[in-house]
């Protein structure tokens, strides 16, 4: 660091939805699931999996002689830290500098959560596009809807009709 004073904080990230999976397998061996434990006892459960699996990952680094202050050791589920990190979003998100936008999400139907796109196994297949054309309730034409799902189109009737057109013609 040329000579200046100096500060390394360690911490360890909580890996939310990666923990999550694997605590939940944990319980699946046990014929338990989260539900079954309520969210406390679920949480408590998260935590006894992090200090086991989130000190291995500080061992190393003290078996690597890293040079750090451990008396600031942080996990980001820590309540001090998880209400700076939150502060610090919404502070950004004031200013301008990141946004929320609407995208495409994974869900995970077992987990009932959103899962990253590093946890998404995609797989590309060969579809079909349908174009199913609705008439307008006034007889004036009709709107054409895109779908390769055509088993989960909607039922129109003249008031959906004209909802789905009012909004899908703007």
């Amino acid at each position: 660091m040329k000579g200046a004073n100096t500060l390394w904080v360690p911490g360890t990230d909580h890996a939310g939805i990666a923990t999550q999976i694997v605590v939940e397998r944990q319980l699946e061996q046990q014929k338990i699931s989260r539900h079954d434990l309520g969210r406390k006892n679920f949480v408590a459960r998260v935590w006894e999996w992090k200090e086991q699996s989130g000190s291995t990952i500080t061992q190393q680094m003290r078996r690597l002689g890293a040079s750090v202050d451990w008396g600031h050791e942080y996990f980001t589920m820590d309540d001090k830290l998880s209400g700076v990190v939150t502060d610090t979003f919404v502070q950004l998100y004031e200013q301008g500098l990141i946004y929320r936008g609407k995208r495409l999400v994974s869900w995970d139907p077992v987990l009932k959560s959103a899962v990253s796109d590093l946890e998404v196994e995609s797989e590309e297949e060969d579809g079909f596009l349908w174009h199913i054309r609705y008439p307008l309730s006034d007889g004036s034409g009709s709107l054409v809807v895109a779908t390769t799902r055509p088993r989960s189109r909607p039922r129109m009737t003249p008031t959906t009709t004209q909802w789905v057109c009012a909004t899908a013609c703007r």
